[in-house]
This record gives C-alpha cells, sequence and structure tokens, in this order.
C-alpha cells in the first residue's frame, strides 16, 4: 500500500506541522514509506537527502481564495490518477480518503469568535469570501462518498463532527496527538529553570506561567493578560510564539501595569528550556481542537490551565490542570492561583501521568492499524 499525507505548508512554530513531522518520523520509523503532497515544507532539497518522498503542488495564485482552490485541485487530480493507496489530508479537500481533522471544525470556530467580534466584524466574517469557500468545501469534504475515514485529534472535534455533518459513527477516528516522552521530561526543570529564569531577569521563586502558541487573540492573550493585572505583583508571564499583533499586546501589557512581569519571546524552536523554568502553563484558547503545547506541558509535569474550546481539557484532571471560560479573566485568575498552590511533585506526577495517555507509540500504532483495517489488512510499505 502506498501512503500520502497533504499539508499545504511547513510553519515551525504550527502545531499541525509538529503532528505531521512526528507522525512522518514514527511511521518512517516502521519502514512505512510516506509521500508528502504540499506547496512547500521546509528544505524540499533536504527532504529529499533524507529520502523522504515530496510532491510539489504550488499552481499559480493570487491571495488566500486562489491559493487553497488550487492546492485542492492540484490534489484531486492526484488522487484520481490512483497512484497511492490511502490519501490522508491534513486540508479540507474533497475526495481524499482520509482526513485529519487537526485544524477542528471551521463554522465552529466562527461561531466561537464571534463572542469578540463586534457586530461589523462578525458581518465581514459571515460574507468574506474564504470563509465561505472553506465552510464550503469542508461540507463537501463531509459528504464526500470517497472519505473513508476521519481522524479526530480530540472527543471534543469528533463530537462536533457527529453533530454538525452527520458522517456516520464508524467513520469517527479519536487519535490524541502523540508526545514524546523522552523529549518532553519533568527533568527539564533541573536542567532549565535557574538559568533561564536569571537570563530574564525573573526571581529563582517566583510563581511563572508560561503560554506557548501562535494567534494571541484566538488562544486568549488579551483575557490572560487581564487575569494577570488582578494576580499577585510577584507573578510573571512568559509568552512564546510568534503573532502580527505582538506589538499590541506589549502595549496592553504596558498598560495594565504588566510591562516588568510579562515576557514576549517570539517564536523558539526549541520550547523545552520554557517548559523546564515555568510552574503552570496556561492556554485560555477560544478554539483548539488538541493543542500540541498543552500535551508537551503535560509531559514535562507542568499543571495546565486550558478552556471548554480546547480538546486538551480531555486530559487534565483536578490534580493536574483546570478548565475555565476563555473570556472570564476572573475565572482564570482563580484557576491560576489554584494551580501555583498545588503540590508540585503531586502535579508534576499526575501531568506526567496525563500525558502517558497519548505516548507517541501509541499514536503510531493506531495509525498503523486504521491504515491496515482500511486497506483490507495491507501495512502501508
Amino acid at each position: 500500500m502506498k501512503l500520502a499525507l497533504v499539508r499545504q505548508k511547513y510553519n515551525p512554530y504550527g502545531g499541525a506541522e509538529r503532528f505531521v513531522e512526528r507522525a512522518l518520523g514514527a511511521l518512517e520509523g516502521q519502514g512505512v514509506a510516506v509521500t508528502l503532497i504540499t506547496r512547500k515544507w521546509k528544505d524540499g532539497a533536504q527532504d529529499q537527502a533524507s529520502g523522504r518522498q515530496v510532491r510539489v503542488c504550488n499552481p499559480f495564485h493570487l491571495g488566500r481564495l486562489w491559493r487553497d482552490a488550487g492546492f485542492a485541485r492540484c490534489v484531486r487530480r492526484i488522487v484520481a490518477r490512483g497512484e497511492f493507496d490511502l490519501v490522508q489530508s491534513h486540508e479540507r479537500i474533497p475526495g481524499c480518503h482520509v482526513y485529519r481533522a487537526g485544524d477542528g471544525v471551521h463554522a465552529t470556530w466562527l461561531e466561537l469568535r464571534a463572542r469578540v467580534q463586534s457586530p461589523l466584524a462578525r458581518w465581514f466574517t459571515r460574507l468574506h469570501p474564504w470563509h465561505r469557500y472553506t465552510l464550503a468545501a469542508e461540507a463537501a469534504m463531509f459528504r464526500d462518498s470517497g472519505l473513508r475515514a476521519v481522524i479526530c485529534n480530540s472527543a471534543m472535534v469528533r463530537d462536533d463532527i457527529l453533530r454538525r455533518f452527520g458522517v456516520p459513527a464508524e467513520k469517527l477516528h479519536v487519535i490524541h496527538n502523540g508526545v514524546d516522552l523522552d523529549f518532553f521530561h519533568p527533568g527539564l526543570r533541573a536542567e532549565h529553570r535557574l538559568a533561564v529564569r536569571r537570563q530574564l531577569g525573573i526571581p529563582d521563586d517566583a510563581p511563572l506561567l508560561l503560554y506557548v502558541g501562535s494567534g494571541f487573540e484566538r488562544k486568549g492573550i488579551p483575557q490572560l493578560l487581564a487575569a494577570l493585572a488582578s494576580l499577585p505583583a510577584a507573578l510573571h508571564l512568559v509568552v512564546v510564539g510568534k503573532d502580527k499583533k505582538v506589538a499590541a499586546m506589549r502595549t496592553r501589557a504596558v498598560r495594565l501595569g504588566l510591562g516588568e512581569r510579562v515576557h514576549f519571546l517570539g517564536g523558539q524552536a526549541d520550547v523545552r528550556p520554557w517548559y523546564g523554568a515555568a510552574d503552570v502553563f496556561v492556554l485560555p484558547t477560544l478554539y483548539d481542537p488538541f493543542p500540541n503545547a498543552a500535551l508537551e506541558a503535560l509531559a514535562c509535569g507542568l499543571p495546565v490551565l486550558t478552556s471548554p474550546g480546547s480538546g486538551a481539557a480531555e486530559l487534565v484532571t483536578p490534580e493536574c490542570g483546570a478548565v475555565a471560560d476563555a473570556l472570564d479573566a476572573a475565572a482564570l485568575g482563580r484557576a491560576a492561583e489554584a494551580l501555583l498552590a498545588l503540590d508540585p511533585a503531586r502535579a508534576a506526577a499526575a501531568a506526567r501521568a496525563a500525558a502517558a495517555r497519548c505516548a507517541l507509540p501509541d499514536m503510531t500504532a493506531r495509525l498503523l492499524a486504521l491504515y491496515a483495517g482500511l486497506a483490507g489488512g495491507r501495512r502501508p510499505v
């Protein structure tokens, strides 16, 4: 059986791309040959040198809508030629055999986003051509007769697809993202805590919250800053991630009197030192199907504060996390204080146990089992 994975573009800080990289590495480690179909993925020459097959689909385009539609047409032509037994798409493209709903349901995201939009912005979103195209492509994809399976990275996403689109339950498979438990581990605390804090001028004993992610407004930075303003002055927040509105968030932090307590570090190729330095991981996101960063934080022994719109809420227990409304700054503040009051050793053990449910080998085994089932028992080669 020949397997192809479809993802438009590589973003070194993107959770979906990190999943694809992990999945590729894990599958290749099992002797599976996978072709990646993409517009742009890291360094094509480097991928070819490593033996990875990369198929570039990048037709001429102007604007996001034309880009996505052109890429979809290119992929559908490849699928129609029948050269792959299974094509798994990470984009909303009708006609692929398997869809991994790593980005969740676009219709749900727009509904949740409306909570923080003005009436004019909501009206503009409803009429925006790209959103209309994406909603139509999403609905067509789930109705397509060629769709054999949907990989949902959380039960939240599975239930949403079932409710909105009526996809048969037997086609919906919950396979959480996998985390490398050897790469992300509680030992990072002893290795990095003091050095990273001193680098930023944060006292060794100061409570430290950590946020990792792009899309600051979607993932709750404004509410997080408001919550921080009501918490003890000794508390610090580190923000790791790229965002075009970082300057606006810096200004907001200063206006709230947090200029010395909030540290915007931009994107980081290796986030492990920051996991090691922190006491609590925070991601009060409006919508995130299953954030890799929350899973990595749990693996590192950090309690996690997230929201009902996050698939990671399925993993946390009172012993290692809390769930609060993404737009309720007061509730977020109370939850953060409660997590900071947990016994560190017990919280780390509970967090690690939660992450162990998503070990990378388990994800690989479940993917391979799914592919074999779809191919009548044949393993990908």
